[in-house]
């Protein structure tokens, strides 16, 4: 349990004994996150039917059955537990929906000896350009959207899941390296690289960095 805050511990003690609410205090503390990562990893196509707070409220049924075996064997912070278990069930999810047509699993990076759906670039690019409203923006932010994914298509792939977790996920360094299987140092420079090269493609996108 030393990966997990007192705070963490005293709630899983209670949630051992079949504490209902302190389970519930335990992913209410994560359910932001996690849905930032589920909003990020849904496949775009299934967006306008799946709802991020649907597939969270699914996995939190998996957490339920589970938790006891991340009780025996505690290795990691909780949050990646629970992020791994809702990753788990996004896969089944876009399994279920898309069949055939979801993406090669080799271009998914492994977690813990599973995987979850990468950050596309697409994705990526929806995050950094944001929600325009205005009709008269669709087809110029269409033209950005398309060149955004292209240059994003130009990072190396372990470049582009260190970015989509600490930029985007907002994970801390530590979290990053022991989803990645990496040294600190490692996930340090990566990203570093990846947050500079990402500055120069968006200062060559039309309209620069601060409309971004």
């Amino acid at each position: 349990m030393e990966n997990n805050s007192a705070d963490t511990v005293r709630l899983l003690e209670l949630a051992r004994t079949g504490d209902k609410a302190a389970l519930n205090e335990i992913f209410a503390q994560h359910r932001a996150r996690l849905r930032r990562m589920v909003e990020l990893r849904l496949d775009r196509r299934l967006q306008s039917r799946i709802d991020a707070s649907d597939v969270i409220q699914e996995a939190y049924v998996d957490v339920v059955t589970r938790l006891e075996e991340y009780l025996k064997k505690p290795d990691y912070p909780l949050f990646l537990w629970l992020r791994l278990i809702v990753g788990e069930r996004l896969v089944k999810l876009h399994r279920h929906h898309l069949g055939a047509q979801m993406r090669d699993a080799g271009l998914e990076v492994s977690i813990y000896r599973g995987a979850l759906p990468e950050a596309s670039s697409a994705a990526l690019a929806a995050q950094l350009l944001g929600k325009h409203t205005s009709p008269t923006q669709a087809a110029e932010r269409a033209e950005r959207m398309m060149r955004l994914q292209e240059a994003l298509n130009t990072l190396d792939p372990m470049d582009r899941e260190v970015l989509s977790l600490r930029h985007f996920e907002e994970m801390s360094l530590a979290e990053t390296a022991l989803t990645l299987g990496i040294q600190e140092s490692a996930a340090a420079k990566r990203y570093v690289r990846a947050l500079k090269r990402l500055k120069a493609i968006l200062a060559n996108i039309p309209g620069g960095l601060e409309s971004v």
